[in-house]
């Protein structure tokens, strides 16, 4: 399994769904996060509609950053209608025709000759298991990708898959406020065949949504805070990076600031009860 960094900058708001950054910007910020010791960049292939990947690759090219030094991770099977892709409905591919395409494409738009990670971004109903080993292999083989893994699997949606490609990866939504990964069997069948932890929305709703539960967590934030000297996001970060799992997080900001405030994260320690003060606070309730 190839090493990624401890904290992964997510790209799928660089672009068309979100800031809209041109070429400097994306090269600027992508300068910025290696400084920081950011080398892993979360993409997929849908990301802006079909279009991000091409603008990050074009930026990269201009960037002072070696391609040997840092990590692309993207993902395929998702098929979304629009403009780039006219598509009558929003499904799923999984068949080797298409992880061979997207990959090519993929490759074509990062500008580069290989992946170190590709995921499969959503678990369809119709996927072959023998046929994705197959195609895995083969673009292993041919030194397209380096390493696989998925994205929003289940334990059984895993297990299914490892009977016929090695998992290096699972990429899948972890926070203080969707905590259900930890209690409902994924991560612990992670840990138990060694597949890697990456999670996106890290953060969770603590600062998209304003209700009982935000209130709860960041009234008991505030004394951690100071105990800490640590911001909110930091130790929201460093809750889901307490597990053994050693969950990556896939940080989705654009600020540089705030991606130096995430790499800082990685150095604090809370303690035990700690972790649990802030649990508790996000359930409403005592554990068990």
């Amino acid at each position: 399994m190839n090493q990624l960094s401890r904290i992964i900058s997510g790209t799928m708001t660089w672009g068309a769904w979100g800031k809209g950054f041109s070429t400097d910007q994306m090269q600027s910020l992508i300068e910025h996060a290696t400084s920081l010791g950011i080398t892993t960049f979360d993409h997929a292939d849908i990301y802006g509609g079909y279009t991000t990947e091409a603008e990050f690759g074009k930026a990269f090219a201009h960037a002072s950053v070696d391609r040997s030094s840092v990590q692309f991770v993207t993902k395929c099977g998702i098929q979304y209608p629009c403009e780039e892709r006219p598509l009558t409905v929003k499904h799923y591919n999984t068949t080797s025709e298409h992880i061979r395409q997207s990959v090519e494409a993929s490759l074509r738009h990062l500008q580069t000759e290989y992946l170190d990670v590709l995921l499969i971004h959503r678990p369809s109903p119709l996927m072959d298991p023998h046929e994705m080993g197959d195609i895995v292999a083969m673009l292993k083989d041919e030194g397209k990708i380096h390493n696989f893994g998925v994205s929003n699997f289940t334990p059984s949606q895993l297990a299914l898959l490892q009977t016929q490609v090695d998992l290096d990866w699972n990429q899948l939504e972890c926070s203080l406020t969707h905590d259900a990964p930890m209690t409902d069997g994924t991560l612990d069948m992670m840990v138990a065949t060694g597949i890697g932890a990456m999670a996106w929305s890290p953060l969770g709703n603590v600062f998209k949504e304003s209700g009982e539960v935000q209130a709860r967590i960041r009234k008991a934030l505030e004394p951690l805070c100071d105990k800490y000297r640590a911001t909110e996001d930091q130790l929201l970060l460093t809750w889901i990076m307490k597990h053994p799992a050693q969950i990556t997080p896939v940080v989705g900001t654009t600020s540089e600031e705030r991606l130096e405030l995430a790499t800082k994260a990685t150095q604090i320690e809370i303690s035990l009860p700690d972790w649990f003060i802030m649990l508790e606070a996000a359930k409403g309730h005592r554990v068990a």
